[in-house]
């Protein structure tokens, strides 16, 4: 279990009655934010502050790992809304009728605070800056003991949580295979492969199979049992990016359910990655070795480089130092 804070100011109502986090990728500049960033490292079962108006005003348990969602419509202009896809987290929040002020207790805060990416300054004031930051388990259990009962019945409740599924990446994928059907700049057997590479298929899957021969990681070879997985995820990319044979890997099922969701991903020497938040006695019975350090062979110049775009768009994110 990990604590997260989060400042809500703009987005309370919409992310505390729509039991959500969400977050852009980037700031508006297109830099790396870490405070975005932390979206991916929040696993089910996880405890989150949330803050507003100088008062810490609910409490909530992550029900979900994150994933990519497109802007939910209620935030309209409220918050960072530069970007139409961001980070989601699905959270069960509990609205506080004791509502603490973080400034009023600083005595004891101010030596609990973390040392980088504080939510709080020294003076007990807010960090505008902060969206989604790690807090210290000192701090937590002394943000518990402020509260009181309320946040010691959400604790209880965390330690028996079932991850819930993305609920929206289905509906987004269909609406660009609409999109794409409507099109009608794109000849028939075009359009008819782009929505079958969605599913690792067609032609799609005839071009990665020139380069790959099985399952990178379980070895299974049988063509039947294989499935085309888009590195770059088949929703960000471009048409000529859908069909590219080197925008694939040839997975089983269960592999590319990993891959596509982010608990697993390769570096370009061929080191698998499991990512800290992954589940690894279910990776174990999905085939993947989680003990000991796993080679799946090299890539082309091609494929390392939509790799680099799943470690740094999909894979859930290492824990930083």
């Amino acid at each position: 279990m990990r604590f997260w804070w989060v400042n809500q100011n703009q987005t309370y109502r919409h992310e505390i009655r729509g039991g959500y986090l969400w977050s852009p990728k980037r700031n508006a500049n297109g830099n790396r934010n870490a405070f975005y960033e932390s979206m991916r490292e929040v696993a089910p079962g996880d405890i989150v502050f949330s803050f507003k108006d100088t008062l810490i005003c609910a409490i909530g348990v992550a029900q979900s790992y994150c994933w990519e969602s497109p802007k939910p419509d209620e935030f309209g202009n409220a918050g960072a809304y530069w970007e139409d896809i961001g980070w989601k987290v699905t959270v069960l929040f509990t609205e506080l009728t004791h509502r603490i002020r973080p400034k009023d207790h600083m005595d004891l805060l101010k030596a609990l605070l973390p040392r980088k990416y504080s939510p709080l300054q020294d003076s007990g004031n807010g960090n505008q800056a902060v969206y989604l930051t790690e807090v210290p388990e000192g701090m937590a259990d002394a943000l518990v003991g402020l509260i009181g009962y309320e946040a010691q019945v959400v604790l209880h409740a965390a330690g028996e949580v079932l991850p819930v599924p993305a609920d929206d990446l289905e509906e987004q994928e269909r609406k660009i295979e609409h999109r794409i059907e409507a099109d009608s700049t794109i000849v028939e057997t075009d359009r008819q492969a782009l929505i079958r590479a969605r599913r690792g298929q067609g032609l799609f899957k005839d071009r990665v199979s020139r380069i790959e021969a099985c399952c990178r990681v379980t070895k299974v070879d049988n063509p039947t049992h294989l499935i085309a997985s888009h590195c770059k995820p088949w929703r960000d990319s471009t048409n000529e990016e859908r069909l590219d044979g080197e925008n694939g890997l040839l997975l089983t099922p269960s592999i590319d359910h990993l891959f596509d969701r982010g608990f697993i991903s390769f570096e370009d020497t061929g080191r698998l990655i499991i990512s800290p938040v992954a589940h690894r006695p279910s990776l174990r019975r999905m085939g993947v070795e989680t003990d000991n350090p796993v080679n799946v062979g090299v890539f082309t110049s091609g494929q390392k480089k939509f790799l680099d775009l799943h470690r740094n768009g999909v894979l859930l994110q290492a824990m930083r130092g």
